[in-house]
């Protein structure tokens, strides 16, 4: 055993099942040892999950990189988001590990984190967003793909029409919405 195989048996447990039901005795199953072994390779079940989403996180990131290099704007965009989509569903538990928000002294979590927003960052100055906008830009982003992968997974799309068809033409709104960005944004209140 090493920890990368833990972290790696453990990835392909939380896919078959949920990363929230994720247990040693799963993993120590699944490797065919005894539950104390584990123990020499992670540090417990919240190691073991840092240790994944840290993974999956490089995972997403290397992903998204392949889907967006020498594209722009909304060719750049459609490429992240069809490999964010594709990265959810044919890796559920693994996607909900990225959900996890690294603490500040974890520099692996802090890292993978960086390089899949240096990915997103990148695809938004295609459209001329940067700087503070970028994170109202990457927020909007991030919540309608999570959006979709979360009520998808859980069946939220309940009429028969095809659920990428509508995931596609948000994309397509967004593309729409992030090259209109530069006009000033209305305020509430």
């Amino acid at each position: 055993l090493t920890p990368a195989l833990v972290v790696s048996v453990a990835s392909v447990v939380a896919d078959e099942s949920r990363f929230d039901q994720l247990t040693l005795a799963a993993v120590a199953q699944r490797l065919g040892v005894a539950l104390p072994s584990l123990y020499k390779h992670v540090g417990g079940l919240d190691d073991l999950r840092r240790r994944m989403s840290v993974e999956a996180l490089d995972e997403l990131g290397d992903a998204l990189s392949r889907a967006t290099v020498g594209r722009s704007r909304g060719d750049a965009l459609r490429g992240l988001a069809g490999a964010y989509w594709e990265y959810a569903h044919a890796h559920p538990g693994r996607y909900a590990a990225t959900l996890r928000s690294p603490a500040a002294d974890d520099a692996d979590a802090v890292a993978t984190t960086a390089h899949v927003l240096e990915v997103v960052y990148a695809v938004l100055a295609g459209y001329g967003i940067t700087d503070e906008d970028e994170g109202d830009a990457t927020r909007m982003l991030r919540a309608v793909l999570h959006g979709y992968a979360v009520l998808e997974s859980a069946g939220g799309f309940g009429t028969p029409r095809d659920i990428r068809r509508s995931f596609d033409r948000v994309i397509d709104a967004l593309d729409a919405m992030f090259t209109d960005w530069s006009r000033p944004a209305r305020r509430s209140g």
